[in-house]
């Protein structure tokens, strides 16, 4: 694999920013974590990650940033307040992975234009989740100046097994939005035709006996079926976060043209409400199933 001497910090280690810091040390690329609860960086250590005390202490160190954190007010509370920015070097690349929205990206690149002109914005959000991200399997939404590939290549090749350059910033992250939107009706066909099973009778073990192997079930999609039927919701893209990325994709688009989008982020509220939004997303088949259920 491609080698780089440009350290790479990765600010957020959340369960996407952990696997990618993960993958990044596999790759032999120079780390520095970042996290706001220290405890989620310990094993990284061990992986032979830096730990810095401080968002402006990982930069400062840092030749490439990575944030990859919830939302857009989390990332320009790390580029601005926390003094991410104020510490980059001239010619430092910011690579903003987080999906932000369009609203989101078009805020952190008016910062990052305002403060920092001698850096560089990438906008390169990702699709994939906990279990690619730890093994370099990530798909990764490119957007920015021609300039800066060779720089993050490295980085990029060890984080993902696809790259897809798209255009200027806000390319990718127009990009991600259109790929999650794709990812929620394909979890709500999941999700809705296992509820409807059971409220009609039918075994789990009937549906995926007799849809997981049909053309019309993808390998993710017969993946989350065995989950479910595993009884397994442990969160490898959790509810709350996939909500959050259906109200980014209304929110850049005309809400009113798209009420079946509309109708299913109602849906996933309802269940968020339960109490399952830290669940993966699949749990929106068990709210389903009990949504007024008297037994």
């Amino acid at each position: 694999m491609a080698r780089t001497q440009d350290p790479v910090a990765v600010l957020g280690i959340g369960a996407m920013g952990h696997g990618m810091a993960t993958s990044a040390l596999r790759g032999a690329i120079p780390t520095i974590v970042w996290n706001r609860s220290p405890d989620a960086t310990r094993d990284l250590v061990t992986l032979g990650a830096e730990v810095a005390e401080t968002v402006a202490d990982a930069a400062q160190r840092a030749a490439i940033v990575v944030t990859m954190v919830t939302d857009a007010d989390a990332v320009i509370s790390i580029a601005r307040d926390q003094g991410m920015l104020a510490a980059l070097a001239p010619g430092a690349i910011w690579v903003q992975m987080s999906t932000i929205g369009v609203a989101g990206i078009e805020r952190v690149a008016a910062l990052a234009e305002k403060e920092r002109p001698d850096i560089t914005l990438l906008d390169a959000p990702v699709s994939g989740s906990k279990d690619p991200a730890a093994q370099g399997k990530l798909t990764i939404f490119a957007s920015g100046p021609f300039e800066a590939r060779a720089r993050v290549s490295p980085l990029f090749d060890a984080l993902g097994e696809r790259t897809v350059w798209v255009g200027p910033v806000g390319t990718g992250t127009r990009l991600k939005i259109v790929n999650n939107t794709w990812l929620a009706f394909t979890s709500e066909a999941v999700a809705a035709s296992v509820a409807l099973a059971l409220r009609l009778g039918l075994a789990a073990e009937t549906v995926v006996d007799a849809l997981g192997g049909g053309p019309l079930v993808s390998p993710w999609q017969a993946a989350k079926l065995h989950r479910i039927l595993n009884g397994d919701f442990s969160p490898q893209f959790a509810l709350k976060l996939a909500l959050k990325d259906v109200r980014l994709a209304l929110e850049a688009a005309d809400e009113n043209r798209f009420i079946a989008l509309g109708c299913l982020a109602d849906e996933w509220q309802h269940a968020v409400e339960q109490g399952v939004g830290d669940q993966d997303l699949m749990v929106v088949m068990r709210a389903l199933e009990m949504r007024g259920d008297t037994r």
